[in-house]
């Protein structure tokens, strides 16, 4: 899952890339309103997390930008400012939650997974597809009752088709949600073959179907059948 901060203040950004990595998370970063403004332009992300101070704009503006182009990012506010009115302007506008500083990033942390689960999973915190569960809180995956070990690129790429059954997914999406800001390193594609290969032959070791079609010269389709 990715995820964009768009904080000014260093050291926070800081903590919350640290301790989110820690949890699974790909995260961004963006210390202005700019560099936030370039980053939604080029990237999609699951969950955005927005400082309305920033040093040169407002946050409200990156929402206002993310609504524009009917973005299905989460959107969660993180601000010093705590009256009742900044929190009814900034969910108005179309944010998901409001969490007002200062925050225990455990706290941040349950926000965020309970975004990710309302918006892509119905707020299950058990997603099913066939024989295929899987555990986000956990990030454990069970094939017929049985776990499977998948490395995170190979967990993340799984839960990205899991969460857009029967939508053909092109090579640069996958890329471009597994590696974000770097996914120059995937130029060649050749690290998305690979995850690609060893996924399809992890869930088949355990009886799993077949699942990850190929659409030659588009991407691939995670189908049911």
């Amino acid at each position: 899952m990715n995820i964009l901060i768009v904080e000014d203040e260093h050291d926070l950004a800081e903590s919350i890339i640290k301790y989110l990595s820690q949890e699974g998370y790909h995260c961004e970063w963006a210390n202005s309103f700019r560099e936030a403004s370039e980053k939604i332009h080029l990237h999609t992300y699951d969950c955005i997390l927005v400082d309305i101070n920033l040093p040169d704009g407002s946050g409200i503006k990156v929402i206002e930008r993310l609504k524009r182009v009917k973005s299905e990012s989460g959107i969660i506010i993180i601000s010093a400012r705590d009256s009742v009115e900044d929190k009814i302007i900034g969910l108005e506008i179309g944010a998901d939650d409001y969490l007002t500083k200062p925050f225990h990033l455990s706290e941040l942390n349950a926000r965020v997974k309970s975004l990710i689960r309302r918006r892509n999973f119905d707020g299950n915190n058990e997603i099913l597809f066939k024989e295929i569960t899987i555990l986000p809180q956990e990030r454990l995956v069970t094939i017929h009752g049985e776990p499977i070990k998948l490395t995170k690129k190979e967990y993340d790429l799984l839960l990205y088709f899991v969460s857009n059954p029967n939508r053909v997914i092109t090579k640069e999406s996958i890329a471009e949600h597994l590696w974000g800001d770097h996914m120059d390193m995937a130029d060649s594609f050749d690290f998305i073959y690979a995850h690609l290969k060893n996924l399809r032959k992890k869930i088949l070791e355990k009886k799993g179907g077949d699942y990850i079609q190929t659409i030659y010269g588009v991407g691939y389709k995670f189908t049911r059948f």
